[in-house]
C-alpha cells in the first residue's frame, strides 16, 4: 500500500514556514545572547564606576577611623534599588562599615579581592581598593542583584517569541499567494495527467495560465499528448493491417495445406506406382536373362553371357535404387515419436549384424557405453546401419579394420560420431557426400547407390541437428551428428 501523497501546496506552506521560522529563531537567538552579553557587561561597567565613587568618598572615614561617615558613605547606596549589600573594609581586610537593602546583617565575605567582578548564583559583586596618595587603605566590597538582566532577559524572550508568530503568520499568507501562483497550474497540470493516465484519453489539454517555466511545461505536455494521439492512430491502423495480413496469411497457410495433402497424396501414389511399374519389368528383365543364361548359356560365348550378367547386375542395381528412393520417401514423411533411445545398444545390433554377414572379416568395433539420447528410435536405428555400413563396406580393403562409435563436445553441444580407418575421402568433395545418387568412389571398387547418406541426413535434419563429415584419402572417415540443437524449426 502506497502512503498518502503530499501536496504540492502543503509542500510550499511547510517549506517557507519552517525557513521563515528556522531563520527568525536563529536571528532570535544571536540577538538575545548578544544583547545578555552586552547588557551583562554594562552592569559589570555601571556598578565598578559606582564602587569607585564610594572607595573615593571613603578615604577620609579610613584614614581618620570615623566608621559614622563610612555608614554615612554606604547609606548614599539606598538610592539605587538593585543594590542588595555594601562593606568598607580595613587594611587588615575586617568590616570596618557595612549596607543592607533589607537592614539586616548582610552576608559578606570574609576577605574580599582587592579588585574585579565576579558573577555568583544570582548577584554580581565588584571590589574596588580605596587609597589616598598611592597608598592603600583599605577595599569597597558592593553586592547588586540581577533582577534589571532576568528582566531584560525575559523582554527579548517575548520579542523572539511575537517574532517567530508573525513571520508564520506572514509565511502562511505567502503559501497562499503562491498556491495561486504557483501550486495551481501545477495541480492542474497534474489532473490532466491523472485523466490521460486513467482514462486513457489523449484528447485532453492541460491550460497554460502563466507564461513562465510551469507554462512552459503545460506546452510541452499538450504537445507530448498530440504526439502519442499521432502514434496511437498510426499504431491502429498498423494494428489493423497487421490484422488484415495475419487473416491473409492464414488462408494461405490452409491453402498451402491443402496442397501439401494432395501433393502427399500424389506422391503416396506415384510411390505406388513406382514400386508396382518398375519393379515388374525389371524383374522380367532379370527372370528373362536368368532363363537365356540357363537354357542357352552354353551355346553363346563369353562375351555374350558377360552381358547378359551385366544386364542382370544393372537390373539389380536399379531395384536397389528403387527401394532406396523409396525408403528416402518414406522416412522424410514418417511420423515422430520422441523417446529415450540408447544409441549404444543399437550400435551393438548393427556391429553384431554386420560381423554376422561377413565372419571371415577382421574388425574390431569401439562403441563407447552409456550414450543415451532423445528421438525417434526407428529413424535413429536407420543413422546408426547407414552410417556404420558404411564404414564396413568402406574398410573392406584393409586387412584389419576399427570402427569406433563415441560423443564429444562440439561448443557445448553433445555431437555423437561413427569413425572408422578405411579409404576415406577427399575433403575438396565433401560438400557431395550428402546429395542422393553422388558417389566420391567408383562402382567398381565400392557398390552402393549414393542415397544413404540423404537419408541420414533427412533423419538428422528432422531431429533438428546437424550432420558433417571429416576425412581424409586412405586415412579414414568420420561422420559427426548432433540432435535437437534447434528445438524450434
Amino acid at each position: 500500500m502506497k502512503p498518502p501523497r503530499t501536496t504540492i501546496q502543503r509542500k510550499l506552506a511547510t517549506s517557507i514556514m519552517l525557513t521563515s521560522t528556522t531563520v527568525i529563531v536563529l536571528l532570535g537567538v544571536v540577538l538575545t545572547a548578544y544583547e545578555y552579553v552586552s547588557f551583562r557587561q554594562w552592569m559589570v561597567q555601571v556598578l565598578t564606576t559606582r564602587a569607585r565613587i564610594v572607595a573615593a568618598n571613603s578615604t577620609a572615614a579610613l584614614a581618620f577611623d570615623n566608621a559614622d561617615d563610612a555608614r554615612s558613605v554606604l547609606a548614599a547606596l539606598k538610592s539605587d534599588p538593585n543594590m542588595v549589600a555594601a562593606a568598607l573594609y580595613d587594611r587588615e581586610d575586617r568590616v570596618f562599615a557595612s549596607y543592607s537593602a533589607t537592614g539586616a546583617t548582610p552576608t559578606l565575605p570574609a576577605k574580599p579581592r582587592r579588585s574585579g567582578h565576579a558573577f555568583e548564583t544570582s548577584r554580581l559583586v565588584v571590589s574596588e581598593p580605596v587609597s589616598h596618595d598611592g597608598m592603600w587603605l583599605g577595599t569597597i566590597y558592593l553586592q547588586s542583584d540581577l533582577r534589571v538582566l532576568e528582566t531584560k532577559l525575559r523582554l527579548l524572550l517575548l520579542v523572539v517569541l511575537v517574532a517567530v508568530a508573525g513571520s508564520i503568520a506572514v509565511a502562511f499568507g505567502l503559501s497562499v499567494w503562491l498556491k495561486r501562483r504557483i501550486a495551481q497550474p501545477v495541480l492542474s497540470l497534474a489532473a490532466a495527467a491523472r485523466r490521460v493516465s486513467e482514462a486513457q484519453d489523449y484528447s485532453v489539454r492541460a491550460v497554460a495560465e502563466t507564461d513562465d517555466e510551469i507554462g512552459l511545461l503545460a506546452d510541452s505536455f499538450n504537445d507530448m499528448l498530440g504526439q502519442i494521439r499521432q502514434r496511437e492512430g498510426a499504431l491502429q491502423a498498423s494494428e489493423a493491417r497487421y490484422r488484415q495480413l495475419n487473416a491473409e496469411l492464414e488462408q494461405r497457410v490452409t491453402a498451402r495445406t491443402a496442397e501439401l495433402a494432395a501433393a502427399n497424396k500424389e506422391l503416396e501414389a506415384f510411390s505406388y506406382s513406382v514400386s508396382h511399374d518398375l519393379r515388374a519389368p525389371l524383374r522380367a528383365v532379370d527372370g528373362f536373362s536368368k532363363a537365356l543364361l540357363d537354357e542357352s548359356g552354353a551355346k553363346l560365348e563369353a562375351r555374350g553371357r558377360g552381358h547378359l550378367e551385366r544386364v542382370r547386375g544393372a537390373a539389380r542395381h536399379m531395384g536397389q535404387l528403387i527401394d532406396d528412393l523409396l525408403n528416402l520417401a518414406r522416412l522424410s514423411r514418417a511420423e515422430m515419436n520422441r523417446s529415450p533411445v540408447n544409441l549404444t545398444a543399437l550400435a551393438r545390433n548393427v556391429a553384431g549384424n554386420l560381423a554376422q554377414s561377413q565372419p571371415d572379416r577382421r574388425v574390431h568395433f569401439d562403441i563407447t557405453e552409456g550414450l543415451t539420447t532423445e528421438g525417434d528410435a526407428q529413424l535413429l536405428a536407420v543413422v546408426l546401419d547407414n552410417l556404420m555400413r558404411n564404414a564396413w563396406k568402406f574398410t573392406s580393403k584393409h586387412e584389419t579394420a576399427r570402427i569406433e562409435l563415441g560423443r564429444k563436445q562440439d561448443n557445448g553441444v553433445p555431437a555423437y560420431f561413427v569413425r572408422d580407418d578405411g579409404a576415406g575421402f577427399d575433403m575438396a568433395h565433401a560438400n557431395l557426400l550428402f546429395a542422393p545418387f553422388q558417389r566420391l568412389h567408383r562402382q567398381s571398387d565400392f557398390e552402393g547407390t549414393g542415397v544413404g547418406l540423404a537419408t541420414v541426413q533427412r533423419i538428422i535434419q528432422r531431429h533438428r541437428g546437424r550432420l558433417w563429415a571429416e576425412g581424409a584419402v586412405e586415412g579414414g572417415a568420420t561422420f559427426y551428428f548432433t540432435l535437437w540443437e534447434r528445438e524450434h524449426p
